[in-house]
């Protein structure tokens, strides 16, 4: 009886442990804006996006608080904060989805640099929007980076732009994603 009660417990650790071998995560992934115009461009940085990527079914999210962006002029950190994202009242964005034709990719045991596209649903400014989002993954001794670019259009996500500054913002914003994502101790 003990016999079977220890390998009952060996069977669920183990488990475990091959699940928390499948997520990885990072707490301080950078996520970039540029905004391109005529007039003056915007650029913003922010080195504390959190993300998990789960290796098993290809499911993926990353959040990002809003006030954590940083600007080159304080002022521009105030105006985006206050007037444009409203953090106060909408503090995050977040994507949430899966990496598109994942058990291909996962079966050929990710070949350096493999392009990828996640399907899923990005939340900004409280408006949430099915998108796709390209990534690159790239296996680096036992962890992986990812980047992405991609583009938001701040009109979808009902973000408003006073006439008096609307020829110093692009109508869509450039937007940058690496991380280096490492296993998921439980």
């Amino acid at each position: 009886m003990k016999k079977g009660i220890i390998i009952a417990l060996l069977a669920l650790g183990l488990g475990q442990v091959a699940f928390a071998q499948d997520r990885y995560f990072t707490r301080d992934g950078h996520v970039e804006f540029f905004s391109e115009t005529p007039m003056e461009n915007i650029e913003a940085t922010n080195d504390k996006m959190t993300s998990v990527v789960d290796f098993e079914n290809g499911k993926f999210e990353f959040a990002v608080l809003i006030k954590s962006f940083e600007f080159e002029k304080a002022l521009m950190e105030e105006h985006f904060n206050e007037n444009y994202m409203e953090s106060n009242t909408y503090p995050k964005a977040s994507f949430v989805g899966e990496i598109e034709d994942f058990a291909g990719v996962r079966n050929s045991n990710f070949p350096p640099g493999v392009e990828m596209a996640a399907h899923g649903k990005l939340t900004i400014h409280g408006v949430t929007k099915d998108v796709v989002i390209p990534a690159t993954i790239t296996p680096d001794g036992g962890q992986y980076k990812i980047a992405s670019i991609f583009k938001v259009s701040p009109a979808d996500y009902n973000i408003e732009i006073p006439n008096t500054v609307r020829d110093n913002i692009a109508k869509e914003i450039k937007v940058t994603v690496s991380a280096v994502i490492v296993p998921l101790k439980k």
